[in-house]
This record gives C-alpha cells, structure tokens and sequence, in this order.
C-alpha cells in the first residue's frame, strides 16, 4: 500500500549525497501516486505532494498562519550528516505541534530519535519500523529506546499506520 494521491503533505531526508536526491525524487515520482520531488527553497507543503531534502542541505518546516513551507539550508553536519533527519524533526516539533505525523525508517546511527522524541511530546503521532523489515536497525532503535515512539510496525504497513492517525487524531 502506498499514499493516497490526496494524502497530506510529505517531507522526507534521506541520507543521501548531493544530485542523487534528484534522481531518486524522479524514481519515486513514477512509482507512486502522488506527486515527488526534490525540494526547492520555499516549496508549500502541499496535499499529494512529497519533498526530498536536496542531498548536502538540511529541510525545515516553516509555517506562516496555516501555511507550511520547507526551506534548505546549508550548516554543520549532525550525526554526520547533511541532510539530518533531526534537523527536520526538530523543526517540525516547533511549529506543527499535534498535527503532523513522524515516521522513522531502516538507517545507521542516532539521527532523527531525539527529533521525533521532540515531535511526540509536541503532541504529534510517531511510527518506527520494525527491526524485522529494517536493513539497519540503528535509527529506528535509538527512537524506540528514547520512548520517542507511538507505533512500531513493519515496512509494509507504515502508510496504513500513517493512514489510521491521520484519521483518529
């Protein structure tokens, strides 16, 4: 199962080096139904639409009145990395309280736990994959361990879970 082509907006870092993001965004976009790219300074966050945070640059969520836009932005490495899942959890904590959910995938290292530690104590509905469906179960561990996480579930049935909170609240 995938997104619904109406499914609220998407954001997504994923450790990746500079101009592979782009061909990967291009990949996805053929594959699913709703709409993905890589992101570019400023983009709305838009139902039906997934944002890719551009390889070598951090993604944050930025809201004015009800509209929420994601900016790259250059700065340090964290965890290693640049993009950083922290980065953008942190920013998603700070100005979408209860509303978004946050989502923690198969990867190596600690990036995106204490973010998604912050989101789930603004409020926010969190989901971890699986140890069993997971290449690398390191980040989605160091979430868990943290208390930072609502749901666990296997890779498969992520969308459905993101589904059922969106829908309960």
């Amino acid at each position: 199962m995938s997104m619904p082509p109406n499914a609220p907006g998407i954001l997504i870092v994923q450790h990746m080096p500079a101009h592979f993001t782009t061909s990967f965004a291009e990949r996805l976009d053929h594959l699913y139904q709703v709409r993905v790219r890589e992101e570019k300074n400023g983009d709305s966050v838009l139902n039906g639409e997934v944002l890719i945070a551009p390889g070598n640059f951090h993604m944050v969520l930025k809201r004015s009145g009800s509209h929420y836009y994601a900016n790259v932005k250059e700065g340090p490495l964290v965890h290693h990395q640049r993009p950083a899942v922290d980065v953008l959890f942190h920013s998603v904590a700070k100005c979408a309280g209860a509303n978004p959910v946050g989502v923690i995938l198969t990867g190596m290292g600690t990036d995106g736990a204490d973010g998604l530690l912050q989101m789930k104590k603004g409020g926010a509905k969190t989901i971890a994959q699986d140890e069993a469906s997971c290449v690398v179960y390191g980040m989605p561990k160091e979430a868990v361990k943290l208390g930072a996480v609502d749901r666990i579930a296997p890779l498969e049935r992520i969308p459905q879970e993101i589904i059922h909170f969106l829908q309960t609240g």
